[in-house]
């Protein structure tokens, strides 16, 4: 018999602009928890200032067991979990790891609203993104992949122009 603990990830809901905080109360609880973020420049009327800025505002994504489920309302700032009839919906691994390839790699992306209806069903065979599967479009002649990020209504864009694409 196995005594292992199944983790899943979520996506949890925050107030506004509270994204960081609330990562940084999880970690120091020992949950493990992921927030997307893009490097920005930003204009202020003095001076800019390159800055981290969530890549989808107001959430961020933890990976817990059933035991930790209401432990991420310790943690100040955090509303609610994204939630479908009242329960909260898992998020898949692979759109995880998909969307934390897409950052650390550093690659050309951006996040849009709403699903994508379009499209054919690929897996990247070579490159930083290899194995990520997702649906690709022709936009002005550049390969894009669409990631959907389940349950939340986003989807990662991200451009595949050096890397190989099987359909």
């Amino acid at each position: 018999m196995k005594n292992e603990i199944q983790h899943k990830w979520y996506a949890l809901y925050t107030k506004s602009r509270s994204e960081k905080k609330v990562r940084d109360q999880l970690t120091a609880m020992e949950i493990k928890a992921y927030l997307p973020l893009k490097r920005e420049l930003k204009q202020w009327s003095d001076r800019k200032k390159w800055v981290e800025t969530p890549i989808i505002s107001s959430y961020i994504f933890v990976n817990i067991a059933a035991a930790d489920y209401k432990r991420v309302f310790e943690a100040n700032g955090v509303v609610s979990y994204v939630s479908h009839k009242g329960k909260a919906v898992t998020i898949p691994d692979h759109e995880i790891e998909a969307m934390q390839k897409t950052v650390e790699n550093k690659l050309s992306f951006s996040v849009e609203t709403g699903d994508i209806v379009k499209g054919q069903n690929v897996t990247v065979t070579s490159g930083p993104l290899k194995g990520v599967s997702g649906i690709v479009t022709e936009i002005k002649g550049n390969k894009k992949l669409h990631i959907q990020i389940s349950h939340i209504g986003y989807t990662l864009v991200i451009n595949l122009e050096n890397d190989t694409v099987d359909f």
